[in-house]
């Protein structure tokens, strides 16, 4: 069943799985930070979503979104002495957006339904365990490579062997540096396989350009730093 949820547009892709610090300034998204932190939202959760190119400044109709985005659940919140508050918050489940409400609070409100994976392994087939552990070990491989390229030693941190397949494209992705259209296509892609295949070609892509170029992106933690839009 369709479900409410406070939405926060912004100028990037959340993914699940993966925190993000946000540093809240505007009236309206200070208001949701206190809904959130008094349990007037349920489950300290709203819709992150990214925003689609737009001379509009002003969010009024659903063209100017993104169809899907991922919830982030607030895990830590300061309140500084202006009012402004510094939270911490984790991606969680994938959303499609529905309908958009503009009135019913002083933050944005849409309509969403959940968006679940569809299952990545059969139980008992061998062969499709071989591949998806060979596919497994591509993906990291990969990682490292561009991790290597783009990163000092210390910079990056290679996710846990024990990680879901289902998790590790999302985490992967993570410290590389893509476009905002590559990471909405990995946050729509519901086959875990496929996601991971997806996330290889990508990061391998750019870890090609990065040793073409002789080049370096900013260090991951600025990366993670997202402010309101």
């Amino acid at each position: 069943m369709p479900s409410p949820l406070p939405l926060f547009p912004l100028r990037t892709v959340l993914l699940p799985g993966v925190p993000l610090p946000l540093h809240i300034f505007e009236p309206r998204y200070r208001q949701l930070t206190v809904d959130l932190m008094t349990g007037t939202v349920p489950e300290k959760r709203f819709g992150v979503v990214a925003l689609t190119p737009s001379a509009d400044i002003e969010v009024t109709s659903l063209d100017q979104l993104q169809p899907i985005g991922c919830t982030a659940v607030l895990r830590q919140a300061a309140r500084l002495p202006d009012g402004r508050y510094d939270i911490v918050t984790m991606g969680e489940q994938r959303f499609r957006l529905l309908e958009l409400d503009c009135a019913a609070a002083p933050y944005l409100m849409g309509m969403v339904e959940w968006l679940p994976d569809i299952p990545a392994v059969i139980p008992g087939q061998r062969a499709v365990s071989d591949t998806v552990g060979s596919l497994v070990a591509v993906a990291r491989a990969a990682y490292r490579r561009y991790c290597r390229a783009a990163w000092k030693q210390g910079d990056w941190t290679e996710p846990a062997e024990d990680v879901e397949v289902s998790a590790l494209a999302h985490l992967l992705a993570t410290d590389c540096i893509l476009p905002l259209e590559d990471r909405q296509h990995i946050l729509e892609e519901t086959r875990p396989l496929h996601r991971l295949r997806l996330v290889t070609s990508l990061i391998s892509r750019e870890a090609g350009i990065l040793a073409t170029l002789h080049a370096v992106p900013a260090p991951p933690a600025e990366l993670h730093q997202q402010t309101e839009n």
